[in-house]
C-alpha cells in the first residue's frame, strides 16, 4: 500500500513517522511492503524526510497529479483554507478507490462544500487527530505525539458512502497509536473543538499577554508553565482557526468570561463559603471528566 502525505510540517511529518514506525516497520509491522510518498513546497523538508528514511519518495507541487494517481491512502495536512483549495483543485486526480482524509481543525467550510470537493472515484473521509506539538516544521514532528490520543472522524449528513473504506481508515488510525476514535457531524466537532482546543489557546495567549514581566517564570512552580505551553503558538495557523470558527469560539469565550467574573466577585467580596463550594464542585467535575 502507498500512503501519501500532503504538507510535511509538524503534523504531516508526525503522520508519516507514525505510519513508518507503527505500520510499515517496528516490532509488529502490518504492511512491511508499504511506501510513503510526500508532497510539499518546502524542498528542505522533503530532503530531510528522505534522508531520515521517513518517506520513500518526494514530490513537489508541480508533481501533485503524479503522486495522487499512485496513492492508496492520502492525508492532507494543510491549513484549513489550503485544505479546501487542495480538495477543489484535485478532486479528479486521485487513484480509483483511494481513501482521502485531512487533519484540519475546523470543518464547517469543508462540510458545506462537500459536494464540490468530493471525488467521484475515491473516498473522502474528513478527520482531525487531537494531538501535536507547539513547535513548527518537519523537524519538530514525532510519531509519538499520537500515542493514546483521540481522533475525530466527521460523519456526513447522509452517512458514509463506503463503510469498508471507513473501517480501513479506522484500522490505520488505531495502528498509528490513537486510542479512541469519535465520530460526529461537522457542527458538533467545531463546537466542541472550540472549547477543548481553541478556547484553551485563547486563555493561554491572554495569560502571557497579561503577565507584563518577561522574568515571571523565575517565580513559576509549574502551573504557569503548564497553562501557557500552548501559547508558543503558530500565529498564521491559529489566526485562521480562530476566525474560521469565530461564532462558536466567541460563545465559549463569553461563557468563560462569565465564570471568571463569578470567581472574581467571590474573591472581591471575601465570600469564602461560596468560593470553597465552587472550588469543591470544580474538583468533582474535573475528576469525573478524567474518568
Amino acid at each position: 500500500m502507498i500512503y501519501g502525505i500532503v504538507g510535511l510540517g509538524i503534523m504531516g511529518g508526525s503522520v508519516a513517522k507514525a505510519i513508518r514506525s507503527n505500520i510499515i516497520s517496528g516490532e509488529n509491522p502490518t504492511d512491511s511492503n508499504g511506501k510513503i510518498f510526500a508532497l510539499d513546497k518546502n524542498k528542505d523538508s522533503l530532503s530531510e524526510a528522505l534522508k531520515s528514511g521517513t518517506i520513500d519518495r518526494a514530490f513537489t507541487s508541480s508533481e501533485s497529479k503524479q503522486m495522487l494517481s499512485e496513492v492508496d491512502v492520502l492525508f492532507v495536512c494543510l491549513y484549513p483554507k489550503a485544505t479546501l483549495d487542495f480538495f477543489k483543485q484535485n478532486k479528479n486526480n486521485y487513484k480509483n478507490g483511494a481513501i482521502i482524509t485531512d487533519i484540519s481543525g475546523v470543518k464547517h467550510e469543508l462540510a458545506i462544500n462537500i459536494e464540490e470537493i468530493k471525488p467521484a472515484n475515491a473516498n473522502l473521509i474528513l478527520g482531525h487527530p487531537m494531538a501535536g506539538g507547539e513547535k513548527e516544521g518537519f523537524g519538530a514532528s514525532k510519531g509519538e505525539y499520537f500515542l493514546n490520543h483521540n481522533y475525530i472522524l466527521i460523519t456526513p449528513k447522509n452517512g458514509y458512502e463506503d463503510e469498508t473504506a471507513v473501517k480501513k481508515l479506522r484500522q490505520i488510525i488505531t495502528k498509528m497509536g490513537f486510542s479512541r476514535i469519535t465520530e460526529v457531524d461537522a457542527d458538533t466537532h467545531d463546537n466542541k473543538i472550540g472549547f477543548t482546543s481553541q478556547l484553551c489557546h485563547v486563555v493561554a495567549s491572554a495569560m502571557v499577554e497579561s503577565a507584563g514581566d518577561p522574568e515571571i517564570t523565575s517565580f513559576g512552580g509549574g502551573s504557569f508553565e503548564d497553562l501557557t505551553r500552548i501559547a508558543m503558538i503558530n500565529a498564521p495557523l491559529w489566526t485562521e482557526l480562530f476566525l474560521a470558527n469565530r461564532e462558536k469560539l466567541v460563545a465559549h469565550i463569553e461563557n468563560f468570561e462569565a465564570q471568571l467574573n463569578n470567581l472574581k466577585k467571590m474573591i472581591e467580596t471575601n465570600d469564602a463559603n461560596s468560593l470553597q463550594s465552587l472550588l469543591e464542585d470544580v474538583r468533582k467535575k474535573r475528576i469525573a471528566m478524567q474518568k
